[in-house]
């Protein structure tokens, strides 16, 4: 079975500039994902980038050397290139997965691989509680999971979620509220898998909850790619028009 490489973006505006954020996560959003996704057993490397890197960590090399993009975003959407966004959508569309996490429901990316403003939701930051309810359990994102978990403390997002409709809704979360959101969906373009996972406050310890791993790891196998790029997908060439059998047809 080929191996999994690992990018993993995280945006890194909170860790600069928010104390509260340093505590939860001292080693970075980024850093606490690396912690368990490099002990994968189908991954061999996991790469771990910022919005602070070079060509925003979106580089060319990068992302062609990568099987599955870990997305993680809240407050710096708007700074992320048009042409690095482009990039990311070429690689989906040849074939690399996508994990999207938490408010990277805003993110560019986002918006062009769904074609609506998935930004427009209810949302609300009140530290309640969120019961994650497995509704597809055969689906392989859902492997190893309970039929529910609670997440102690979270920020809310609420339907209406203004998105096409999904491959797969695999969890859907209650809030404390009343509230209730599709939080794990999957979508598939061109060659490439997509699994979006809403829960992930950055002033929450969310990363550290096994359940909650156990999904993103989970998430990372399903959208691996189950193959070898072709040229024709690196390329993006056209298929040829050679006719299998010989035309006799007369007009």
């Amino acid at each position: 079975m080929k191996k999994i490489k690992v990018t993993i973006w995280n945006e890194g505006t909170h860790e600069r500039r928010d104390e509260a954020v340093q505590r939860v996560y001292p080693d970075t959003i980024g850093g606490a994902l690396k912690s368990f996704i490099k002990n994968m057993e189908g991954v061999s490397e996991v790469r771990h980038v910022s919005l602070y890197d070079e060509e925003q960590g979106f580089t060319q090399e990068l992302l062609d050397d990568t099987d599955v993009l870990v997305y993680w975003a809240h407050v710096s959407h708007a700074e992320v290139k048009d042409e690095y966004v482009e990039r990311i959508y070429e690689r989906v569309l040849n074939g690399m997965g996508i994990v999207l996490l938490h408010s990277a429901h805003a993110s560019k990316i986002f918006n062009k691989l769904c074609g609506t403003h998935t930004s427009y939701l209810r949302w609300r930051e009140a530290a309640e509680k969120e019961r994650v309810w497995n509704v597809n359990p055969t689906h392989p994102i859902a492997k190893g999971l309970p039929d529910q978990f609670l997440i102690p403390h979270t920020e809310m997002y609420g339907e209406h979620f203004n998105i096409p409709k999904p491959d797969d809704i695999i969890f859907i979360s209650w809030y404390e509220g009343g509230n209730v959101f599709r939080s794990g969906i999957t979508y598939t373009r061109g060659a490439g898998k997509i699994f979006y996972f809403s829960p992930g406050h950055e002033t929450f310890p969310i990363y550290y909850q096994k359940e909650v791993q156990q999904v993103i790891k989970n998430g990372i196998e399903w959208v691996a790619p189950a193959f070898e790029e072709t040229a024709m997908l690196k390329n993006g060439a056209p298929c040829d028009n050679v006719p299998l059998e010989e035309i006799k047809s007369v007009r």
